[in-house]
């Protein structure tokens, strides 16, 4: 698998240069319409991390790869991509439009909580399906944006940061998260959320030659500088499932990754995923997957001819 698309490379794959206000540490954003469907050349975004944000509207059936998920979109859905999952788009219809916009974290750099959104997060949603008003809607959000980047107004862009707020608060008004009541569930929601993002921190996997560190309940603790019962409890609490259930279940999640999307042989990917034998990987997939890595792999490259 190739490293995380920076935006610089974006821009050169798309475009072959530059924009002068692209600079390091700069906060960038920029609007785009998706090109339209041409004979011969559907078009098709490769998958890969890419390092920055995008909110796309997408018009016409299409299909995502969001890391070991494929989202079948048979109209039209609102959807939110970052820099912590790779992915991969690609256009099934001759009649296809959309609209997209891109942006640095930098961008975004005084909103502290703005990574925090659930939409933004592995284990969120980042796919919504549409209805017609939704649509047109979402695209008149879209259209006052590109308004307001192609004005002369001195302070524009924080109205464009405002208008991805709307955004991003209208997916997270089409499945409301579940609220957080009282200060205990408070105290476990904070540290099942910092062993989550302590555990997405070591995916994805970009290098063969690497391996994660962190693969056990104590591992995670003594990070957290939490004791294990506590880290088991918060975790259960949040998730209703163990811990190991859940590191488990991501490791589960990036091998089908690895198996569907890179050329790396088993023993290469077992060790990235932190196996010291490849037999141990092959028993551990085969008792989540009932089938064995190499036939997984087999069946899935099957289903992509």
């Amino acid at each position: 698998m190739d490293s995380a698309e920076s935006i610089e490379e974006f821009y050169h794959r798309k475009f072959k240069l530059l924009p002068e206000s692209l600079g390091k540490n700069v906060g960038h954003f920029n609007i785009f319409h998706i090109a339209p469907f041409r004979e011969g050349k559907v078009t098709s975004v490769p998958y890969r991390r890419r390092d920055f944000y995008k909110v796309m509207l997408l018009i016409g059936r299409s299909q995502v790869h969001f890391a070991d998920k494929v989202y079948k979109i048979e109209k039209q859905a609102l959807a939110f991509s970052n820099p912590l999952i790779p992915y991969k788009w690609e256009q099934l219809d001759k009649m296809f439009d959309g609209v997209y916009c891109i942006f640095n974290p930098q961008f975004f750099q005084q909103y502290s909580q703005f990574g925090d959104y659930e939409l933004f997060q592995p284990t969120g949603n980042h796919i919504f399906e549409l209805t017609d008003a939704q649509t047109s809607e979402i695209q008149e959000i879209f259209d006052k944006m590109e308004t307001e980047f192609n004005s002369g107004y001195k302070y524009k862009f924080d109205v464009i940061r405002n208008r991805i707020l709307d955004l991003i608060h209208y997916g997270l008004k089409l499945e409301p998260s579940t609220s957080i009541y009282n200060d205990s569930i408070n105290g476990s929601y904070r540290i099942s959320k910092l062993f989550m993002e302590l555990l997405e921190r070591q995916f994805p996997i970009d290098d063969s030659h690497t391996s994660i560190n962190l693969k056990s309940p104590s591992e995670f603790a003594e990070k957290l500088n939490v004791h294990v019962n506590t880290l088991n409890r918060a975790v259960k609490l949040t998730t209703s499932k163990t811990t190991s259930e859940v590191i488990a279940e991501r490791i589960v999640k990036e091998s089908k990754i690895l198996l569907k999307h890179t050329n790396w042989n088993v023993a290469e990917i077992a060790y990235a995923l932190g196996f010291k034998e490849a037999p141990h990987f092959n028993n551990f997939f085969k008792k989540h997957m009932e089938l064995n890595p190499l036939k997984y792999r087999n069946a899935n490259s099957r289903s992509r001819v």
